[in-house]
């Protein structure tokens, strides 16, 4: 089953019907794919980048889906990024690496451009090495790279009009060097702008800004950082996009703000300052997502509608600069309800991904079915200790609240953010979630966080699984047992069938207790807490049949998952 579905013409071909086709990618890929976390292209190239942490590849052309290439001899990958001519790389280790590919003509992969131009798969940029970068970003034949330790952006590319945003470097194209201090996030996209965010809590941009771009109040580059003008505060941002002379910024409670060339959106001229979108001002739209392409945008509302504005080869309308709805129908998507994120291919093809974790597919079965449920909520079968571990307030007061202050759906709604981590309702159930003292919900309490809280836990548990360890000893593991009736087929079948006042049962795998541990405490967050201490040869042999044994989530790569946080 794909976490991901595409609208467009993915083979680049130009259709004398210009249509949406629904595509559906994940069925030729290669088997070993199980899940696809990002995708970024060039005007020719697709990257895709997986749970796993691989890297594959495509060329547009007639036999799309049929070049689709991994890169082998990599380490685990994080985090994709690709420019005008190039894409970029961040491994998932312990510290992490930097790789390049594609152009390097303007010297946007940070190579000697007097030896190299051009690199046909990911190369490690040596001079990186010794700096711990945690977030790469691209924007036109610029890189930059930002080490959060000590909060140094470095860049090389181009450095015309500021792009670099640091205006006394000379050279025409710069080598990778530090560029500014104090930053805390940088964003850039299909633009010759970059923005940035400083430690001091503000938002800066730089490079060009001849359409107000920057929302600077004028359309003059900026050669260095400069405050941009904000009517709300930067902590209230829920992800800003970048398009060629456009920005977007999408606020945590789904308004839309642009600034920049007005491409008919019905603002009736350009803009030099962040505006909120009209066609959503006046009807209430909550916003779910947005993403840019080079001269593209595309939003997917809380009501799963799609907007687009910009040209794509699968969308048949003459008002291309203009912002209008797809139709949905046999050939599309119909339900995105569970896609809560879209990533716009600059000029063929959009996707929609679902974010929510295995955790979050897993205990939606508490909902569905209320396994070992110990209470209610307007008659819904809820379990007290995960109403108080997320809400962080007594059941009865978080009972008594909902039931006279919500309808039966916000309730639902509420529920599936608690269950699932899925914000179906957004403004609502902020809302209530903010009554409570819960501010930034999908940024601050995370599902598998709160659920850490509750791992062994003796004070909140309700069961006891005993396992023996090396000496022969039985050791206890508190648990809670609708927490792994929800992810362990067996556990549920074994918690069904038990007698009702039976409170300890017996681990018959024949597994060590460490690997229980280790089992149990991916069921809880779904990661694993493997350390230089864990005997990871041993821990991983065991692990081989874990997934069938314990009867858990077919599509849970237990080994890549292994594989992914022995390398951390």
């Amino acid at each position: 089953m794909s976490n991901f579905k595409s609208l467009g013409d993915l083979n680049g071909k130009k259709k004398k019907k210009r249509i949406f086709k629904k595509m559906d990618p994940i069925k030729k890929f290669p088997k070993e794919v199980t899940k696809i976390v990002d995708v970024v292209d060039l005007i020719n190239k697709i990257v895709f980048l997986s749970s796993e942490g691989k890297l594959y590849q495509t060329t547009r052309g007639k036999n799309y889906h049929e070049k689709l290439k991994a890169f082998e001899n990599l380490p685990p990958m994080k985090s994709i990024a690709s420019g005008y001519e190039h894409f970029l790389a961040l491994s998932n280790e312990e510290k992490p690496r930097v790789y390049g590919w594609d152009h390097n003509g303007q010297q946007q992969l940070g190579f000697d451009n007097k030896n190299y131009n051009y690199f046909g798969k990911p190369t490690l940029i040596e001079s990186l090495k010794e700096e711990n970068i945690e977030q790469i970003c691209c924007i036109g034949f610029c890189s930059f790279f930002l080490n959060k330790t000590t909060n140094i952006l470095f860049g090389c590319g181009d450095n015309y009009d500021g792009k670099l945003g640091k205006p006394e470097i000379e050279e025409e194209y710069a080598m990778i060097q530090k560029l500014h201090e104090n930053v805390a996030n940088v964003f850039g996209g299909h633009s010759d702008h970059t923005l940035i965010i400083k430690t001091d809590g503000k938002l800066y941009g730089f490079g060009i800004n001849g359409n107000g771009e920057l929302g600077l109040g004028h359309q003059n580059n900026a050669l260095k950082p400069t405050q941009m003008k904000l009517e709300f505060p930067v902590e209230d941002i829920s992800k800003i996009r970048l398009a060629h002379r456009l920005t977007s910024i999408l606020t945590n409670d789904g308004k839309l703000y642009i600034t920049g060339t007005n491409l008919k959106t019905g603002f009736g001229s350009d803009l030099t300052e962040f505006k909120q979108y009209p066609q959503f001002k006046n009807n209430n739209t909550i916003i779910k997502d947005i993403d840019c392409g080079y001269d593209k945008f595309v939003i997917l509302t809380q009501d799963n509608e799609i907007w687009v504005q910009g040209t794509f080869n699968g969308i048949k309308s003459d008002k291309t600069s203009v912002i209008r709805k797809i139709q949905t129908g046999n050939n599309l998507i119909n339900d995105l309800s569970t896609y809560n994120q879209i990533k716009c291919c600059d000029r063929y093809s959009m996707f929609f991904f679902q974010s929510n974790s295995y955790l979050s597919q897993d205990l939606e079965k508490l909902l569905k079915n209320g396994y070992f449920s110990d209470c209610n909520i307007q008659d819904i079968p809820v379990h007290k200790i995960l109403i108080e571990t997320r809400i962080g307030k007594t059941f009865d007061l978080i009972k008594k609240y909902l039931e006279s202050n919500c309808k039966l759906k916000e309730i639902q709604d509420l529920l599936k953010w608690i269950y699932c981590d899925q914000m179906i309702n957004f403004k609502r159930t902020n809302e209530i979630l903010n009554h409570f003292g819960i501010q930034n919900a999908q940024k601050t309490k995370l599902l598998k966080n709160d659920l850490k809280q509750l791992l062994f836990d003796e004070q909140t548990s309700d069961f006891k699984l005993i396992v023996r360890n090396e000496e022969e000893e039985e050791e206890e593991l508190y648990i809670h047992k609708f927490i792994l009736a929800a992810r362990s087929g067996l556990f549920l079948n074994m918690f069904q069938n038990i007698e009702e006042n039976l409170q300890k049962v017996k681990d018959y795998s024949g597994k060590s207790l460490e690997t229980i541990e280790l089992l149990i405490s991916y069921l809880y967050t779904d990661e694993l807490p493997i350390t230089a201490d864990t005997d990871q040869e041993f821990i991983k042999e065991e692990f081989e049949d874990i997934v069938e044994y314990y009867q858990l989530n077919p599509r849970i790569p237990m080994m890549d998952i292994f594989e992914k946080y022995s390398k951390k």
